[in-house]
């Protein structure tokens, strides 16, 4: 049996959307291997953006406003807001800092990461078999799979507070990236319930991050366990 050729107009918009799943992907790789904390701010704000993009490319391969309006609400609220509230609850030193203490180097921290974006790869195969045929589904479904595996191991392998918040924050990303193929009508209500939630979170770790850097000088999630109660007087 033969099937339908694609329109040219839905195959560009696939490749399009691959292309940004592609990167989408290499920013979970850097927020794994980056060692600066501004640095891992911005792949997130640059993971964000992508993350829009392919709301919005999606948007116009299925024929739904709810993509488009997650684009733009993930626009505003990851690539603007939660930069700017961690620029401003944050110290300049913390921004600019090399964060040293993690669990483990880069190149395995690389090799943990390569590992678990083929596991993800291979478990998105049965996952894909069950789920309705949708083109889109093939990219979104195994990259978001990955990121979101990687969104983990960046924050077990991070010691400080901030690269650790942006792992989570990442996984929460990763998850939208392949539930908007999935589900394209459940996003913007997830999206919606979340975001308030994602944006106090990040200016309450970011107040308290910077407390304990002003008491302790360092961000360490680990030296953290070390504090203890004065007496009291």
């Amino acid at each position: 049996m033969m099937t339908a050729p694609t329109p040219p107009s839905v195959a560009w918009l696939l490749h399009l959307n691959a292309l940004v799943g592609g990167m989408f992907l290499l920013t979970s790789f850097g927020l794994v291997a980056i060692r600066q904390v501004q640095g891992c701010v911005r792949l997130y704000v640059l993971q964000s953006v992508l993350l829009a993009a392919s709301a919005l490319l999606l948007g116009a391969l299925l024929q739904t406003w709810h993509l488009y309006a997650v684009g733009v609400l993930d626009v505003v609220s990851k690539a603007v807001l939660i930069p700017l509230l961690l620029r401003r609850s944050l110290h300049d030193e913390i921004h600019m800092r090399r964060e040293i203490t993690q669990v483990f180097n880069i190149p395995t921290a690389l090799l943990l990461a390569l590992a678990l974006a083929i596991t993800a790869f291979f478990l998105s195969g049965p996952m894909l078999a069950e789920a309705p045929h949708d083109p889109a589904a093939g990219v979104n479904l195994p990259i978001g799979l990955a990121g979101l595996f990687l969104g983990g191991l960046t924050a077990v392998a991070r010691r400080e507070a901030v690269p650790l918040l942006l792992g989570l924050l990442s996984m929460e990303s990763a998850a939208f990236f392949a539930g908007m193929a999935l589900a394209p009508e459940l996003p913007l209500m997830a999206e919606v319930s979340v975001a308030f939630d994602v944006l106090v979170l990040v200016f309450v770790v970011g107040v308290l991050t910077r407390a304990v850097h002003e008491r302790t000088g360092t961000t360490a999630v680990g030296a953290m366990t070390t504090l203890r109660e004065g007496p009291s007087v």
